[in-house]
């Protein structure tokens, strides 16, 4: 049987799972072809990927990377048509002629696009937490109204997706609690009267993924974790209760579901993002990867912990915020972005990156968004108050 090719847009080609995701496709030309790619700044590394797959369209954030880039292109007789800006994701991303879209820009800059391709239809592969995280109910609506397949690509949320059974109309009566695993990061053993003198270079290094400086940090701190708890409780239905997070050093055990009847059903693997990046999309058939397959044999033993709320007091932010107004989670989505910013520039403390949270959380009167416009003018209301938080606190 002849499968037809699927043309896939990737938003944020040159970050970690954009790499990932074109190495996959590159596996598979006679499944994949790409259509358009994204980059903020990356000129050099999006001229490289053009000339390997050559795409319709690549899109840059500014008007001088685009025509750097739109300069190189000529130089190498490419016929790849550059755009820039906001609108172009958006086009990229809702054009006719794309099938799947990899949502993978970091940040709220992700939500625009991702409510583009939601609305068109589309397979929305959705590594950005923050179109869940900010968008909640108003993005799932999108979803809904423009008959678009979502299917999670965090690693997480993949592992939640493929437990549970294909019919979601099953979920609410078969789910007992979703269990998400945390490696528990950099300072998973670390002192916590010692994280004050976390430099940005022990952030980033993560000890199982490679990931970028961004999500490096928000593993660090756990952030990530919070913001997964938020996306799970919109993704599968599920109330903030039903919630769970376990330290899982190991990262073999990417989460689990439990079910009403007692028993657990989870998704193991290497920690190799390309493995829920095939999973999403072939899916619900099974490509090659290019993982590393799990050897039992060699398997050390699994270990699990509950997370220490002194080393990681972001954490408990993500039921705070689901049980409060609908606009918090958007709220501390953009605090957080900026306090990771401030400490990635020296200008903060990484244990202040939590202060910044709290501090904004309880000045910025969170909203019940009703439409994009609502949903970015909270961002950036947030984003002008940990401003303000940052320079109080900075170094």
């Amino acid at each position: 049987m002849t499968i037809p090719i699927q043309r896939v847009t990737v938003l944020g080609s040159t970050g970690s799972i954009g790499v990932s995701t074109l190495d996959v496709i590159a596996r598979h030309p006679d499944r994949f072809e790409v259509f358009a790619l994204s980059a903020a700044t990356r000129v050099d590394e999006m001229l490289a990927q053009c000339q390997r797959f050559r795409p319709r369209f690549a899109v840059m954030a500014s008007d001088a990377h685009a025509a750097q880039l739109a300069d190189a292109l000529r130089r190498h007789e490419l016929g790849t048509q550059v755009l820039r800006g906001a609108d172009a994701l958006e086009q990229i991303a809702a054009h006719e002629q794309v099938d799947a879209v990899m949502a993978a820009i970091v940040g709220a800059a992700g939500l625009a696009p991702c409510l583009a391709a939601a609305r068109a239809g589309k397979r929305l592969l959705l590594a950005n937490k923050e179109a869940l995280v900010v968008g909640g109910e108003f993005f799932l609506s999108a979803v809904r109204e423009g008959g678009a397949t979502l299917i999670p690509i965090d690693s997480e949320h993949s592992a939640i997706f493929q437990s549970l059974p294909e019919d979601p109309r099953t979920w609410s009566r078969r789910i007992d609690k979703i269990i998400l695993t945390a490696s528990g990061g950099p300072f998973r053993t670390r002192a916590p009267g010692t994280l004050c003198d976390v430099t940005p270079e022990q952030a980033c290094a993560h000890p199982n993924w490679v990931m970028g400086r961004k999500i490096s940090v928000d593993s660090a701190t756990m952030m990530n974790k919070a913001l997964e708890v938020i996306e799970a409780r919109f993704l599968f239905g599920v109330t903030p209760d039903q919630l769970e997070v376990v330290i899982h050093p190991q990262s073999v055990i990417h989460s689990m579901v439990q079910f009403t009847d007692g028993s657990v059903i989870a998704q193991l693997g290497t920690p190799d993002m390309r493995v829920p990046i095939a999973c999403g999309l072939a899916w619900p058939e099974r490509i090659e990867s290019g993982a590393q397959r799990l050897d039992f044999r060699q398997m050390a033993a699994l270990e699990f912990e509950a997370p220490d709320d002194e080393r990681f007091p972001g954490l408990s932010l993500a039921w705070d915020s689901l049980r409060a107004a609908p606009g918090t989670p958007a709220v501390l989505n953009a605090a957080n972005e900026v306090a990771v910013e401030a400490f990635l520039a020296r200008r903060l403390g990484f244990d202040r990156i939590h202060t910044v949270n709290l501090e904004t959380l309880a000045r910025v009167p969170a909203s019940n968004p009703a439409s994009l416009g609502d949903l970015l003018a909270l961002d950036e209301a947030a984003r002008a108050c940990a401003r303000q938080v940052v320079n109080q606190h900075a170094l």
